[in-house]
């Protein structure tokens, strides 16, 4: 821990942060020139991000034009999500190879480009198959993106700052996102006919990314050309694989039970938030939509933007609540509070499938399925030897995504045509009251 940074919160790892030290934090790191270059292209890159995820998003659920059904949002989740989980593990390989400089350039205008050519199938009418490669493409291109902008972040930042330094530019990028995605709203309400335009919006965010990034030297963010050579391509993508495996295998040696317990809870949760985010864009395509037109798909789409920012906002109190929470009554303790909480919540509130109470479920789960998250992050970190912490958290990743996918794949299955499914809200409330009984029971057993 860097000097004059605040001390843990006892027992848990967390670090009491509070929004005057996180501003005077940042104030400090955007006196370095290369830090405010590399924050502007993450800050474009994920921004554009949000465009586009959400153009794709309204493109399948509410475009009048669209056989909007549980099935095609299980797809446009897989097209968003599958990347980061298959892709994310091995990106590191090819980050250590090429400059990380010319990834953002050139994956950036790639981006763009694709972006481009997503936009044309949409004015087309394109068959869906060709429609859901090309915006693989675009999610693909992202996860080396991504992973390059935080690799290249200890090039711009010296150790000292480093941790302040990845504890705000994720936040920052994340909060980019969610402003492109809440850009790409007003955009669609307030005048595009065409979620095309919203698309073609994401593809000059991604351009600006790229020109943003010549602002630095070609090899400013390494890799270090000097020392040991490489191992050969195929060597370390058979590594990393091994490495996935040697994670996984890590979780069950004696002591690590906690960590695996809070990992396959996490998987539960976010199975059960992947399932009800379904249900909730179905009722707000079909349910609450006051017709099949153009407008009614406005009313579902406003009630869609509704959801998104009021579940952001629990994710922001989870951040807020939970090291206080959680330092009082331990992790593994606080995620089984959440998850008690869920097994009611999700049931009472959801099951009028009205939309003002299930508003109110979005912030709330938004709190609980954010701070079990925190909680697990915490748990595996603190149980996870830091040798193979890794490649748990690789392992962690797959999981976290697989399941969301898994989940709308599911609700797919059984869903109806407006979304209204008692039987999936029952299903995912006996999820969280097994999971909590399961948490109750490792705490217990850990605090003895």
């Amino acid at each position: 821990m860097s000097p004059g940074a605040p001390p843990p919160v006892p027992g848990t790892g967390y670090v009491r942060l509070s929004p005057m030290s996180a501003v005077r934090d940042l104030s400090v790191l955007l006196r370095l020139r290369d830090f405010r270059r590399l924050l502007g292209v993450r800050l474009l890159s994920q921004g554009a991000d949000g465009v586009y995820q959400v153009a794709l998003a309204t493109y399948v659920v509410f475009s009048p034009e669209q056989q909007t059904s549980a099935a095609a949002i299980a797809s446009a989740m897989a097209v968003l999500l599958l990347p980061y989980s298959f892709i994310g593990p091995f990106a590191g390989v090819l980050l250590d190879r090429w400059s990380r400089r010319q990834i953002l350039l050139y994956g950036s205008l790639l981006r763009a480009l694709l972006a481009l050519l997503t936009a044309v199938l949409m004015l087309g009418g394109a068959p869906g198959p060709l429609f859901y490669v090309s915006a693989l493409c675009v999610t693909a291109v992202n996860r080396f993106v991504l992973a390059g902008l935080s690799a290249a972040l200890p090039r711009v930042v010296d150790g000292g700052r480093l941790v302040t330094a990845n504890s705000l530019t994720p936040t920052a990028g994340t909060l980019a996102a969610t402003a492109g995605g809440g850009l790409a709203f007003v955009v669609r309400l307030t005048g595009a006919d065409s979620d095309a335009v919203v698309v073609l919006l994401g593809a000059v965010l991604y351009l600006c990314a790229g020109l943003a990034s010549l602002r630095m030297a070609p090899d400013l963010l390494g890799p270090d050309r000097d020392g040991d050579p490489a191992p050969r391509l195929r060597q370390a993508l058979t590594g990393t694989a091994r490495g996935l495996s040697e994670g996984l295998r890590h979780l069950t040696e004696p002591g690590r039970r906690q960590a695996a317990w809070a990992l396959a809870s996490m998987t539960v949760m976010r199975f059960c938030y992947g399932a009800q985010t379904v249900m909730v864009l179905m009722l707000c395509r079909h349910a609450w939509s006051t017709g099949t037109t153009s407008g009614g798909a406005q009313d579902g789409l406003a009630l869609l933007g509704v959801a998104v920012a009021v579940s952001g906002a629990g994710f922001f109190v989870a951040a807020v609540v939970t090291p206080s929470a959680a330092g009082r009554l331990g992790p593994l303790r606080w995620m089984t509070l959440c998850t008690a909480c869920a097994t009611v919540l999700a049931p009472a509130l959801v099951l009028p499938f009205t939309p003002a109470p299930v508003m109110v479920a979005a912030f709330l789960l938004g709190v609980i399925t954010q701070g079990a998250k925190i909680s697990t992050d915490t748990v595996v970190q603190s149980h996870a030897e830091d040798r193979f912490r890794g490649r748990v958290f690789s392992v962690y990743d797959v999981l976290f995504n697989v399941a969301f996918v898994g989940a709308a794949g599911v609700a797919a299955l059984m869903l109806p045509a407006d979304g209204r499914s008692p039987a999936l809200v029952i299903t995912v409330a006996a999820l969280y009251g097994i999971t909590a009984v399961t948490l109750w029971r490792i705490s217990t057993q850990a605090r003895r």
